[in-house]
């Protein structure tokens, strides 16, 4: 398939039997439309063998380092009870998490005039 239509319509006449002009025409327009779109950019339901290829690479690439730092693992109170519960307190790594106080912040939308916190036209 080409991005010229009349192209797209010759190559359909030769390829398959289609019963009408009207439908051949239909066809070869949409496949010129498709082949346009295709050659802007990744189309959703159309996977090119280029396509595969690099979405094959990307799924094998193996990074240097992890982003997932597993040497030290902070976790809450609430979790260092849960796994002595199950018998898994001594996992190497797992540390007690510093609280920290949290500051209340006032809640927003009261004060003011009251009704709608934003501003409005007229004032």
């Amino acid at each position: 398939m080409t991005l010229d239509f009349h192209t797209n319509k010759k190559i359909l006449e030769e390829v398959a039997i289609i019963p009408s002009k009207r439908l051949r025409n239909k066809i070869a327009g949409f496949s010129t439309h498709l082949m346009k779109r295709i050659q802007k950019g990744p189309v959703r339901g159309i996977s090119l063998k280029l396509q595969e290829e690099e979405r094959e690479r990307r799924m094998d690439f193996v990074p240097d380092e992890s982003a997932i730092q597993t040497d030290r693992i902070e976790v809450d109170k609430e979790t260092i009870d849960l796994l002595a519960s199950m018998g898994m307190s001594e996992l190497p790594g797992v540390v007690l998490k510093e609280e920290q106080p949290v500051a209340m912040a006032a809640p927003v939308g009261f004060g003011g005039r009251g009704g709608f916190g934003g501003r409005r036209g007229g004032y």
